[in-house]
């Protein structure tokens, strides 16, 4: 069982190895799909889209949310390629965080010209 912490390392190394070969510019879904197989690559499990249920009360609604990737069934990573992440953004992750009950996520925004800059870690 892999440690959150080196998860969350080499996701954060597999993004920036994309972001070098890519560069800003992309539509999400490209980055996502190099992201996912840079991942995979690397030994890790990953789900792409991965569907979060929401439930209120008694009624359930199976696809209220995807998140893009779950890494190891224990870090969500939530791709953008936006100007400057907004509160919806980092709420965004925090809510799949509480849903799914997972402890850490990763916000990682491809629209920039150093990754490093556009990565943000959120913790439930």
């Amino acid at each position: 069982m892999r440690e959150i912490n080196n998860i969350s390392k080499e996701i954060i190394g597999a993004a920036i190895e994309v972001h070098r070969a890519l560069g800003p510019g992309l539509l999400e879904s490209a980055y996502q799909e190099c992201l996912f197989y840079e991942l995979v690559n690397r030994g890790l499990r990953v789900v792409k889209e991965q569907p979060m249920p929401i439930v209120y009360k008694e009624v359930k609604l199976d696809h209220g949310y995807r998140m893009d990737l779950l890494v190891e069934n224990k870090v969500v990573v939530e791709i953008k390629t936006v100007d400057a992440f907004t509160d919806v953004h980092f709420a965004q992750v925090l809510t799949y965080l509480k849903l799914g009950d997972y402890k850490l996520g990763l916000l990682i925004n491809f629209n920039v010209s150093k990754l490093v800059d556009g990565v943000k870690r959120i913790i439930n």
